[in-house]
């Protein structure tokens, strides 16, 4: 049995359209280690809801899973920073400050998608994670995005003041 996602264990309750365990529509992308230690993988197979073009997967999606899934790789990188289990308290959270999406190849619908990630560089308040997005064994898209820390108290604080 596999273990829980990354997702499942910090944030059961999250509500991100994306990857949050708890959103009642929501696509539950779901993060977990690499047995190297290295990256973060996850595997989406698109709904046919995100055609682009005719039989290719809408760019925006892609764009999201990569953004979701970055973020959880920079979470799961500051909890083992830490020395902290992604279930323990307080909960870490970042949030994306730069997405960064390259598409290489158009990316075919019905092909099981692979996000493959690692943080490039210090694990710190911001943190650069790369990511890549293969279709079956074909890179399709990188990203490039970095991750701010945060603490969500202050965050809603200073949205609701904006």
């Amino acid at each position: 049995m596999a273990a829980p996602a990354l997702q499942d264990l910090a944030a059961p309750d999250g509500v991100c359209y994306g990857c949050g365990s708890a959103h009642p529509h929501g696509l539950h992308i779901k993060s977990h280690w690499h047995e190297d230690g290295v990256h973060v993988v996850s595997t989406h197979l698109p709904d046919a809801d995100f055609h682009g073009w005719p039989g290719l997967v809408y760019g925006g999606l892609i764009a999201m899973l990569v953004d979701c899934h970055s973020n959880w790789t920079a979470m799961a990188y500051h909890y083992r920073t830490e020395g902290r289990a992604p279930d323990s308290q307080p909960r870490i959270d970042c949030v994306t400050g730069n997405l960064g999406v390259k598409f290489l190849k158009p990316t075919p619908m019905g092909v099981p998608l692979t996000l493959k990630a690692r943080v490039d560089g210090e694990v710190g308040r911001k943190t650069r994670v790369l990511c890549e997005v293969y279709a079956g064994e074909v890179l399709t898209a990188l990203g490039d995005s970095t991750f701010v820390r945060v603490d969500t108290a202050q965050l809603a604080r200073a949205a609701r003041n904006a």
